[in-house]
């Protein structure tokens, strides 16, 4: 059997990690059977669809890496949904109803107040046409109702496992309003069909929904898809796909400095039994994929977790990867050496644009004990330097000064970079250069014989003063 699957968003805002890790496992079991991947826009609600958000997903999926093989809109699709509401309506499969919301929530809360499930009683059913012709008059306009059969709903969920629901326990869904615009129900059967979906794969939320739509599917004359119902993610605390994480969106992330690819393998890792590990493409992810890894229990999502990966597979990246970004980023004087030296300690990319600066432009440097800064650029070997350079100097200086450790190396360190900690000096004083070394360790005396003030840099030594992360100068 050819897979078809799909991603169906509504636009009505941008897409958050929750929906992002549906689009992307329905994607990888797509690419794991070699099949389709359909995105599909559910834009029925003309009130809250957005034309920008639609450009916004294709955008967010774009970065994330997904491609689709179908775009379809069910604003396009109208005809084809009111063709199908007549076979239903002919069937004798959907009816009429004229309760306002105000009636059906006095009805819900009679029956929760009675200890009973709020289920619609079907009162529209007794109504005869005289009854609807004075309901009419009044102004009233329909709601269509599905009648669901009082049977029990069986499939084999790729997650769950057996499923089991009876429809005597749910209540006849709405598939159209008053104003005549489809719900989510039927338009998403209907589309199921015409694209051939064989897998529907998306939140646990939706399992109500599944037993309503196989006998949607069922009246319409067509076998249901297979369904496979994830676990929402949580944050932390245990707590849903709140408004907090919700507001956790692709372009946020991105602007953050994420990268594309170890949100995807962070997504595609979280729910199953095996930590995320950074992976270099999302083929590398689909030729390992497989549903059944994900578990019932609920995915939380932590963002340190995902700060972690993002820095390995930053780490892990080799120059070829990342080359053409700092040409876009106007580092010319990039190369694999100077990519060799930072991308141990990088959290995001854009992380590069200080060390560039340490290693090729001028800074302000952190001078704390001028008498040892003279001596060390007094001891400045002659060029070429190369990795040996480091330890040749600061052997030296340490037989000169009877300095060790932290007293040798941290003095060293602030005047070369200006920071407490950083990638290690060995890969870093080559790429710096004689006389960029000797310019900073002699930054003091310059100002001094020009007549100008100290040097003051109180926001990196506040900086100093503070315990950080990161290596330690050596």
């Amino acid at each position: 059997m050819s897979v078809t699957v799909r991603f169906a968003p509504s636009p009505t805002g941008r897409l958050h990690v929750g929906n992002a890790r549906t689009a992307l496992i329905n994607w990888l079991f797509a690419r794991a059977h070699a099949g389709r991947f359909v995105l599909r826009l559910d834009d029925t609600d003309i009130g809250r669809s957005d034309e920008a958000h639609v450009t916004s997903i294709q955008a967010d999926l774009r970065w994330l890496g997904l491609d689709w093989d179908l775009m379809d809109r069910q604003s396009a699709q109208l005809p084809s949904y009111h063709a199908a509401f007549e076979r239903l309506r002919e069937a004798g499969r959907v009816y009429a109803c004229y309760e306002t919301p105000e009636e059906l929530e006095y009805k819900r809360r009679r029956l929760l107040a009675r200890g009973r499930p709020p289920i619609y009683d079907r009162s529209a059913l007794a109504l005869d046409d005289a009854a609807r012709a004075k309901l009419e008059a009044e102004g009233r306009k329909p709601h269509w109702r599905f009648r669901l059969n009082a049977d029990v709903v069986a499939w084999d969920d790729l997650v769950r496992g057996p499923q089991h629901l009876n429809a005597a326990r749910l209540s006849d869904p709405v598939l159209v309003r008053g104003d005549g615009t489809f719900l989510y129900m039927l338009p998403s059967a209907v589309d199921d069909i015409r694209h051939g979906i064989t897998h529907v794969i998306r939140g646990e939320d939706h399992v109500d929904n599944t037993a309503i739509q196989i006998q949607v599917f069922a009246a319409l004359g067509h076998a249901a898809p297979a369904f496979a119902h994830l676990p929402l993610l949580s944050d932390l605390a245990g707590k849903g796909l709140s408004k907090r994480l919700g507001s956790v969106t692709l372009d946020s992330l991105a602007e953050a400095g994420i990268e594309p690819m170890a949100l995807a393998a962070y997504l595609a890792g979280i729910g199953t039994a095996e930590p995320p590990e950074p992976a270099p493409t999302l083929g590398d992810l689909a030729r390992s994929f497989d549903i059944g890894k994900y578990g019932r229990a609920t995915p939380k999502f932590d963002e340190g977790q995902l700060w972690h990966l993002n820095a390995r597979l930053l780490q892990n990246l080799p120059w070829e990867a990342v080359a053409d970004r700092f040409d876009a980023m106007g580092m010319e004087q990039a190369d694999p050496a100077f990519w060799e030296a930072v991308r141990p300690n990088l959290e995001r990319f854009e992380d590069v644009r200080s060390w560039y600066t340490v290693c090729y432009e001028d800074i302000l440097p952190v001078i704390d004990d001028p008498g040892f800064a003279r001596t060390a650029a007094d001891r400045l070997p002659p060029e070429p330097w190369g990795q040996t350079t480091w330890a040749e100097w600061t052997s030296e200086l340490r037989d000169a000064t009877g300095r060790k450790g932290r007293a040798l190396f941290r003095p060293l360190r602030l005047a070369l970079t200006a920071e407490e900690h950083g990638p290690e000096l060995k890969a870093l004083l080559p790429l710096i250069g004689r006389r960029r070394a000797l310019e900073r360790l002699t930054a003091l005396d310059a100002r001094t014989s020009q007549g100008m003030p100290p040097l003051a840099h109180p926001a990196r030594m506040a900086q100093a003063a503070e315990p950080g992360p990161g290596k330690a100068a050596r």
